[in-house]
């Protein structure tokens, strides 16, 4: 194995060590834009532990998934966001 390889392992490790905080927070969270905040690090965890895998996999397979869900979380967030802070995520 290369460093490249440990490092790879080593970031995955970190990432779904962080997973499983945020789980944590989205789970016991005491207001919901905690529940937000511990959603949107999920994704951006998931998506960062895809990244590893594709580096170590050497498949760009990968880094689409990664982007798709770079994507549908972003806008995730901000219709959250919206119902946060407006009630409804659709205006009439």
């Amino acid at each position: 194995m290369t460093l490249l390889d440990y490092a790879a392992w080593f970031a995955s490790g970190c990432f779904g060590m962080a997973m499983l905080f945020a789980t944590w927070r989205v789970i016991r969270g005491p207001a919901a834009q905690d529940r937000v905040l511990g959603l949107d690090t999920l994704y951006i965890n998931g998506m960062l532990m895809l990244l590893a895998l594709g580096i170590r996999s050497g498949s760009s397979f990968y880094f689409e998934i990664a982007l798709l869900i770079a994507l549908f979380g972003f806008v995730g967030s901000v219709a959250l966001a919206k119902f946060l802070l407006r009630g409804e995520v659709i205006e009439p």
